[in-house]
């Protein structure tokens, strides 16, 4: 977990020690003494500063506060060590300043080690980093292979106001309503966000409330510290998905958006994984482990903030030399000369090996943290290399990604019908309607809340009918006109009903459709008749239908006689807020086609 907060450094480090104090008395270890330390540049002082009478003086066995540095070695029960230090950082006293605990506990077939870091910078915020690992005794008994997040990171987060960026970083998913999705976005497209954020959609068909308690809430039990959990309600799920038209989520599915999101690149959508509801409620706790694989594995690879990675490894003094037991005490001057002499040499050539096993420790971190950096360097560069072929230019990808790709997604949410009557409706571009079925297909992408799921051949196959199948293709691609208007206005929630209801009462300034060739549905004939429903059972995204099949009953007739085309379609708009269009063809079979 790494975050920041607004506190200062001396009140960070205060409530962290608070709180590891407090789980030690819960799991019964002896509660660690306060820390005491000598101020940078000065000699270390042997006890407590005295504030009362000599008798509250510390007994002359005390140890002495640790030196900016140097570490000490605290043991507050059977297996159970904490090591603390603190100091400035590396690169010079005005560098900033960090404490460091290191708490080690027995655990079954080894031993779990937890370390704090608190770091500030020169005019900088505070950073707080925890790590938690698991070490195995080399005794073949297999350990679990994730470490289970920390009691102390969940108490601390809420505590510390933890932020990452200008996001604040909760410990439990928070509901998200339709006024807080730009919010959402912009802290989705923030640079210098560092936490995946996850987004959880909620089933059309359940409500809210219920869908966090029993699915989200577990599903994200191991995300605290290592991601952000947000839910969007109904109201800002349409919202959400029509801004970021490659990035969607909805059906009850949870997305990971990683960091450096790029709204605008189809490519950049399939970076961020989709975790389906149907995989959700087949298990839920298996499915919790895959969520937090990737804010692990991010947590683990990402480079370190500069006042982390100027933190110094950790340096703990070698322990005292004491006599062995039932050695006498009344010895003569020369032998305890001698002995004294031998000590020294020996805590120094201690010290000497210390001294290089700590180099070594150091350049170990240093060579990690550059892997950590090149291998961020080369992710990016990969990714904006894709970009670039997906027809962004390479330097508006690096300097421009974020004001570019802001204004895109909101004009894309705020995008309506034009009332002024000015300026080509959508769809009547320059270009004008195709010709032809073939050139419809090329052009579906000007159509961006409509999602072709069918298979071409259905519709190529009307540009045979060299006679009226140009006259079909303008007419399917009016619909598709009306389609587009009509989706727009409904994740708004301003359609006034159903595209029947549309075409019967189109808005001024948008597309006119026929009312009567738009159809809500089948006949009970055709539903009830297995083979002819199953016709009409067509694709759709999993996220929409587990089957990744939907029946889509509504239709456009754009065409008519023995032929009769029809384009078929399902109105999402209310879940993932897209129309996904199913089929364009001859008539499928009924009671009238033969």
């Amino acid at each position: 977990m790494t975050v920041t907060t607004a506190l200062p450094h001396a009140e960070a480090l205060a409530l962290a020690d608070e709180q590891l104090a407090s789980w030690l008395k819960q799991e019964g270890c002896e509660e660690p003494p306060p820390a005491l330390r000598t101020p940078a540049g000065q000699p270390p002082v042997t006890g407590r500063p005295s504030t009362g009478p000599a008798s509250d003086a510390p007994p002359p066995d005390a140890p002495p506060p640790a030196a900016p540095g140097l570490g000490e070695r605290l043991r507050l029960g059977e297996r159970v060590l904490l090591d603390r230090d603190h100091g400035p950082l590396r690169g010079g006293p005005g560098a900033g300043r960090y404490d460091r605990r290191r708490l080690r506990t027995p655990a079954p077939h080894g031993t779990q080690q937890l370390t704090l870091t608190v770091a500030t910078g020169a005019g900088g915020p505070t950073w707080v980093r925890l790590e938690a690992e698991t070490h195995n005794t080399g005794s073949g008994v297999r350990t679990p292979c994730r470490v289970p997040v920390p009691e102390l990171a969940r108490s601390l987060l809420p505590l510390l106001d933890a932020t990452d960026g200008p996001a604040t970083v909760h410990s439990a998913p928070r509901v998200i309503t339709a006024d807080e999705v730009d919010a959402l976005i912009d802290e989705l497209c923030d640079p210098d966000r560092r936490l995946p954020v996850v987004v959880a959609s909620v089933p059309v068909n359940l409500p809210t409330d219920r869908w966090v308690e029993d699915v989200v809430g577990p599903l994200c039990h191991q995300l605290p510290g290592l991601a952000t959990a947000y839910v969007l309600d109904p109201g800002a799920r349409t919202g959400f998905n029509v801004a970021l038209e490659y990035h969607t989520v909805y059906g009850g599915a949870v997305r990971t958006y990683l960091p450096e999101v790029d709204p605008a690149s189809r490519q950049d959508g399939a970076r961020h994984p989709v975790l389906a509801r149907g995989r959700i409620e087949e298990d839920l706790r298996r499915a919790a482990g895959l969520l937090a694989r990737e804010p692990r594995r991010l947590a683990a690879e990402q480079p370190l903030p500069p006042p982390l990675a100027a933190v110094p490894v950790l340096r703990v003094p070698p322990s005292r030399l004491r006599p062995a037991a039932g050695q006498s005490a009344d010895r003569s001057a020369v032998d305890q000369g001698a002995e004294q002499t031998a000590a020294r040499a020996e805590l120094a050539a201690l010290a000497h090996e210390e001294q290089q096993d700590r180099a070594e420790q150091q350049a170990r971190a240093d060579e990690l943290e550059r892997v950590r950096h090149t291998l961020r360097l080369e992710r990016r560069d990969h990714r904006e290399r894709g970009q670039a072929r997906e027809g962004h230019d390479t330097r508006e990808v690096r300097e421009g990604r974020e004001g570019r790709l802001r204004a895109g997604a909101r004009a894309l949410a705020g995008r309506h019908c034009s009332t002024s009557g000015s300026g080509p409706a959508l769809g009547q571009h320059s270009a004008g309607r195709p010709g032809s079925f073939t050139e419809l297909l090329a052009r579906l992408g000007e159509f961006p809340l409509l999602s072709f799921t069918g298979d071409q051949k259905a519709a190529l196959a009307l540009d045979e009918l060299q006679r009226t199948g140009a006259g079909w293709a303008r007419l399917a691609w009016d619909g598709l006109t009306a389609l587009q208007e009509y989706a727009e206005a409904a994740v708004r929630g301003a359609a006034g009903g159903d595209f029947k209801q549309w075409c019967e009462h189109t808005p001024e300034g948008c597309h006119r459709f026929p009312p009567r060739k738009a159809v809500r549905g089948e006949s009970r004939t055709v539903f009830s008749h297995t083979k002819w429903k199953r016709e009409r059972m067509l694709p759709v995204p999993e996220c929409v239908d587990a089957s990744r099949r939907a029946f889509m009953g509504a239709h456009l007739r754009i065409g008519g006689g023995r032929t009769a085309p029809r384009l078929h379609y399902l109105d999402d708009c209310s879940g993932s807020g897209r129309i996904y269009v199913g089929y364009i063809g001859l008539h499928l079979t009924n009671t009238r086609t033969n």
